[in-house]
């Protein structure tokens, strides 16, 4: 007796939960993307008009426009792409974080570590995958997860390069 008299009470309700009431309701941002894109000890943009951002995340890569519906996404280590109407794409490279992107097409970006691409020493990426993969074959369990860890960060920071 008590199912069908909650299923009676959330019918309503879920019919509430599945109407659209974004992205298309979002006016405030009027057709513009703000930025906001910071790690812990930096922040490397605010509140920049900005037209398009390519990034990884977990659940795949996105690319966010202006109005785009409400996410929190995290991110996977990997490339974030900025483009703005007047420069060429910036291209950062981040090793995890999140990104929010609100009803009002603001965009908040917040990385671990975050590097522009163009600073990034390749060489020494290439060197430090090799150490981290020497070190996931020895040394204790705690050891070998953290070198893994490196690992997958410097894999994607040399496939960036590409």
């Amino acid at each position: 007796m008590f199912i069908r008299s909650a299923t009676r009470v959330a019918r309503p309700l879920a019919r509430y939960a599945l109407a659209r009431t974004y992205a298309t309701e979002a006016t405030p941002g009027a057709g513009k993307l703000l930025l906001n894109f910071s790690a812990p000890h930096q922040t490397y943009l605010r509140n920049i008009e900005v037209q398009q951002v390519n990034l990884s995340s977990t659940d795949g890569d996105m690319g966010i426009l202006a109005d785009h519906v409400p996410t929190i996404a995290e991110l996977k280590p990997g490339v974030i792409e900025i483009f703005s109407s007047s420069d060429k794409p910036k291209k950062f490279f981040v090793s995890g974080g999140f990104a929010s992107i609100n009803p009002d097409s603001t965009l908040n970006i917040n990385a671990v570590e975050a590097f522009a691409l163009e600073d990034v020493d390749f060489d020494a990426a290439r060197r430090a995958l090799d150490d981290a993969n020497r070190r996931s074959n020895t040394g204790t369990d705690l050891e070998k997860v953290t070198a893994k860890v490196e690992a997958e960060v410097y894999e994607a920071l040399l496939a960036a390069q590409k």
